[in-house]
């Protein structure tokens, strides 16, 4: 098969990572870069050169005339970018969220349908074993559930303009939220029918009416419910950082990621998808109300580190691509994330539950 000709948007943290993943993972081949800024010029070093360097998208895309497009670049540009690319032929592989509304996103998943090109959603803990592991055994542990996770980020220094540029257009309980709650989704596997959410401004230096702290719960039909919180900005705590916990009526599953989740990693990319290892601990007891079986710690061999992670995701959408693999179930699962992640949003800002 001939090399998949990719254009690479947004030359930022996601998109250099995924750029050196093409070129890492035979059958892809990049046929341009694109910023505003000079961050094109800088990943064009990291590869070595020779890339073709453009400032604006849609120049890039008509230019280069590309087989796939990769979009890592701020949520308010997603839905337009993407549905540009579907609309050129083109494959797209699209960080997430993929639009910076839900009406956007129905938009990009009705263009992907009509295009019949594929779209892989930028959904990095769906090829990580561990997290796959983590799930797998979340499963096993009965009805209800009770999800814990969190993702609170003391920035600091470039990060924090990152944070405050995607603030422009969401809260974190939004970009980040998606993330977590889609492995919810995924542990439960049931209907999530209400939500309710608060939020904090606890900076002038956002955008107005915008948030940087918030916290969200979730009610699923089978009795199940989810907690998650994220904050970014210089005043979070440091210990408020690392929180994946799973308990159901057998037992309990943990991410323990003794070094991930220490002192100075809350806003380091590489640290967001470290588990380490995996604590199960068994519900069983005696007649005396003791435990009858020891705790298990699941120390997995396989623990890509995050270049590693985007190679996957790129392994993946070429797969996907070649072999003509169905993604309706994917492209309807970002979707879905994303209306509850709205829904958060909707009950912070209102001060009421949120009925799905």
């Amino acid at each position: 098969m001939k090399n998949i000709r990719v254009l690479v948007v947004g030359c930022g943290n996601m998109g250099a990572s995924h750029a050196k993943a093409y070129q890492n993972v035979a059958g892809f081949e990049i046929c341009g870069l694109v910023s505003p800024g000079n961050s094109k010029e800088a990943l064009n070093e990291a590869l070595g050169g020779g890339q073709k360097l453009y400032s604006d998208y849609y120049t890039a895309l008509s230019d280069s005339k590309p087989d796939a497009v990769c979009i890592s670049t701020y949520p308010d540009t997603h839905e337009a970018y993407a549905i540009a690319a579907l609309e050129a032929d083109c494959h797209v592989f699209l960080e997430k969220p993929i639009a910076d509304s839900l009406a956007g996103a129905i938009r990009v998943a009705e263009a992907v349908k009509k295009s019949g090109k594929k779209l892989v959603v930028g959904y990095i803990l769906r090829h990580h074993p561990s997290w796959i592991k983590f799930i797998e055994i979340a499963k096993t542990m009965g009805k209800p559930l009770v999800m814990r996770m969190n993702l609170n980020q003391q920035s600091h220094g470039y990060m924090w303009d990152v944070h405050r540029n995607l603030m422009k257009s969401l809260s974190p309980i939004v970009d980040c939220g998606v993330h977590y709650i889609d492995v919810m989704c995924q542990m439960t596997r049931s209907k999530p029918l209400r939500v309710s959410a608060i939020g904090a401004r606890m900076t002038e230096d956002i955008p107005a009416g915008n948030y940087n702290y918030g916290q969200l719960q979730i009610h699923f039909e089978d009795g199940s419910v989810g907690w998650y919180e994220a904050g970014w900005g210089p005043m979070i705590s440091q210990n408020a950082y690392f929180v994946k916990d799973v308990f159901g009526p057998k037992g309990s599953v943990s991410i323990v990621a003794k070094n991930a989740g220490g002192e100075g990693k809350s806003d380091d990319v590489e640290s967001h998808t470290k588990t380490e290892s995996l604590r199960v601990h068994h519900a069983d007891i005696d007649s005396k109300n003791e435990f009858t079986k020891e705790d298990e710690w699941v120390n997995l061999t396989d623990e890509p580190d995050h270049q590693g992670l985007c190679d996957r995701e790129q392994a993946y959408f070429l797969q996907a691509i070649n072999d003509n693999i169905d993604l309706t179930d994917h492209v309807e699962d970002a979707v879905n994330s994303l209306r509850i992640a709205f829904a958060c949003d909707e009950s912070v800002r209102t001060g009421e539950m949120v009925k799905l």
